[in-house]
């Protein structure tokens, strides 16, 4: 695990950037809402919601991420008023907390904006509850929501906006669907049924803490599209959060809230919440956990006995959540991953021929956003394959096919990018043999999706020309794609 962390590539350090970043926003959101005489409440709330808008937002362009973190306070204010009225009337605060939630994650039906305000709609509604917050509060919250958002901006659309040099690269959508056949509504549905689950079950475990129970389950949610990938990421999250405190144990719980070296750890812990979020859910489980210790901490209420409640809390989400995907509307494993391998394998034929097109000297190809689209394709296929690669998965041979096709779909990444560099050189020159070698990429890739096209070749010796090596390879690595993906009736095997 510590290997999967630290060894994963990190092209232009994208990631280290996104938390340093993180780091400077959220020091900046607390900053100024104690410059401006907020309480410690005050100035958790502005860091928790600049926390957010650095993280959720992933417009595929700067301009729509202004867009969205301006929707944010929008979104999140209402929640928080709603929140705040509700305090002492717990039967209506339970069934508008639920109805958030469902309306949250239905939300992700209109893509990334849907999911960032969401997400901003739970939480707001979430820390509402963290910190008991009542109506007397609010003009305070208020205040602090709206000047960490600015600050979060400032720094994101301002003072350190490095996506401006980045191509932009549209996040890719959920399977599509109408009515109950959408994953979004289904899954609406099972994040519902599941809180429900935990708000109830967390209730019995503790009267004040209950919320941390729906908040597992919701999170547990974020990002997953299938049975599989939620029951992966409940393990995940549990194992994350014993981590987490074990650390805590040894890291928070003796610093018992002073204010310089919790600071100092609060700006480790979210450096590594945004430094492995893309990597390990694992691993930002734990300092998400360390994080939320450090915050209690400072509100003077850390104990041994709280670590050893959010454990069990976190366990009833778990089960709430994995209850949900198991009994309601269940969306299979199988259905969501040959989605996205399908989607994947023809980003590499539109990356190969714009990368053609380009050699040939076209002024408008441009591969460079494709394979920006088809690294997030890829990141979605090694989501949904991660059931079938888990330790715990007790078939081997399906686990044996779900690594080969990872790695062959890798290698397909490779050779992409690698044709892609050479068509931006100027010096290279188009090859009669480049639109041979297109179409039987082409022709490859319509026989995976599809189900036809002609039977498969391996491609001869490779050439010398840098082009056509790398589409060589990826001939080669269609040609492996073939015996992992399907049995030899043509039956899809990936994700059964």
């Amino acid at each position: 695990m510590l290997k999967r962390v630290f060894a994963a590539p990190d092209p232009g350090r994208a990631r280290l950037r996104f938390a340093a970043r993180a780091v400077l926003g959220i020091g900046l959101a607390v900053a100024a809402c104690l410059l401006a005489g907020h309480s410690l409440v005050g100035a958790v709330t502005g860091g928790l919601a600049a926390l957010l808008a650095l993280f959720t937002v992933t417009d595929p362009t700067v301009r729509g991420q202004a867009v969205t973190t301006a929707l944010l306070p929008a979104v999140g204010m209402p929640v928080l008023a709603v929140a705040a009225e509700l305090h002492g009337r717990p039967v209506a605060r339970d069934l508008v907390f639920l109805a958030v939630v469902g309306a949250g994650v239905y939300a992700r039906r209109w893509g990334p904006r849907g999911h960032s305000l969401g997400v901003f709609a739970f939480m707001t509604f979430f820390v509402a509850q963290f910190l008991h917050a009542t109506p007397d509060r609010l003009p305070e919250l208020y205040a602090a929501v709206l000047l960490s958002v600015l600050s979060a901006a400032a720094v994101r659309f301002g003072a350190w906006c490095y996506e401006r040099r980045l191509p932009p690269a549209a996040a890719p959508a959920p399977p599509a669907g109408t009515g109950l056949a959408r994953v979004t509504t289904r899954q609406a549905l099972q994040a519902t049924a599941g809180a429900g689950f935990a708000l109830v079950a967390g209730q019995l475990v503790s009267g004040q803490r209950w919320y941390w129970a729906v908040g597992a389950t919701w999170w547990i949610f974020v990002n997953t599209a299938s049975r599989g990938e939620t029951l992966v990421r409940g393990f995940r999250r549990v194992l994350g959060t014993v981590i987490g405190i074990g650390l805590g144990l040894v890291v928070a719980v003796p610093v018992h809230g002073a204010p310089v070296p919790t600071a100092v750890l609060v700006a480790v812990a979210v450096f590594g919440i945004f430094y492995t979020a893309a990597v390990s859910y694992t691993w930002m489980m734990l300092w998400v956990t360390l994080l939320a210790e450090l915050l209690y901490g400072l509100l003077g209420v850390l104990s041994p006995g709280l670590l050893a409640l959010r454990l069990a809390e976190t366990g009833v989400g778990a089960l709430g959540a994995a209850l949900a995907v198991l009994f309601v509307l269940p969306v299979t494993t199988h259905a969501v991953t040959d989605a996205w391998i399908q989607r994947a394998l023809r980003c590499v034929h539109i990356c190969t021929a714009e990368a053609a097109a380009r050699l040939a000297g076209s002024a408008t190809a441009d591969p460079a956003p494709r394979v920006a689209e088809l690294e997030q394709l890829l990141g979605r296929v090694r989501l949904s394959v991660a059931p079938l690669v888990h330790p715990l998965n007790p078939m081997p041979a399906r686990k044996r096919r779900a690594r080969r096709v990872l790695a062959l779909l890798d290698d397909c990444a490779r050779e992409v990018r690698g044709l892609v560099t050479v068509a931006a050189d100027p010096e290279a020159s188009h090859d009669a043999r480049l639109a041979a070698a297109c179409w039987r990429v082409e022709n490859a890739v319509e026989a995976l999706t599809a189900g036809g096209g002609e039977p498969f070749h391996r491609p001869a010796a490779p050439p010398a020309e840098p082009a056509l090596a790398h589409l060589h390879g990826l001939e080669h690595a269609l040609a492996e794609l073939a015996e992992p993906l399907r049995t030899p009736s043509g039956s899809r095997l990936v994700g059964a």
